[in-house]
């Protein structure tokens, strides 16, 4: 095994692993980065979360707050980021543990992006996330005036 493998060709090296780990060569597997691989995976899993989210409540917000602008190119990026995101749950169950915290997180930065892209002041936006989880994942929820 090529020590220098991880840090040279990463693609070479997960597929060196994988055989490895299909030959039951454990001791011959590199554990330690095999190990901080799959933390990675989990943590870009919890990323993907929070970005859908964060599309989400941005057109979400702009739905709400331009009503004149309202469009089917909005209703399309919600209706899809909900099903982006069910689907994405289906496939992470365990991340329904973490959808306040995401939630949060996706909130604070589409506040930020929604007046960056509205054009309106920041205290246009409230504080915290207007809407529960169960809400914004309502396919029949639009956020009025």
């Amino acid at each position: 095994m090529d020590s220098n493998l991880y840090e040279r060709d990463f693609y070479a090296w997960a597929n060196e692993q994988a055989a490895l780990l299909r030959a039951g060569k454990l001791d011959a597997a590199d554990i330690a980065h095999i190990a901080e691989e799959i933390e990675s995976m989990g943590k870009t899993e919890k990323r993907e979360l929070v970005s859908r989210l964060t599309v989400l409540l941005l057109h979400l917000l702009k739905w709400r707050f331009q009503p004149d602008r309202r469009g089917a190119s909005w209703e399309a990026t919600i209706t899809v980021q909900r099903d982006d995101l069910l689907d994405h749950l289906r496939d992470n169950p365990s991340l329904k543990s973490k959808l306040d915290e995401a939630v949060t997180d996706a909130y604070r930065k589409a506040a930020i992006l929604a007046a960056g892209e509205t054009g309106l002041p920041k205290p246009t936006f409230p504080d915290t996330c207007p809407w529960p989880f169960e809400r914004l994942m309502d396919m029949d929820f639009w956020p009025d005036a």
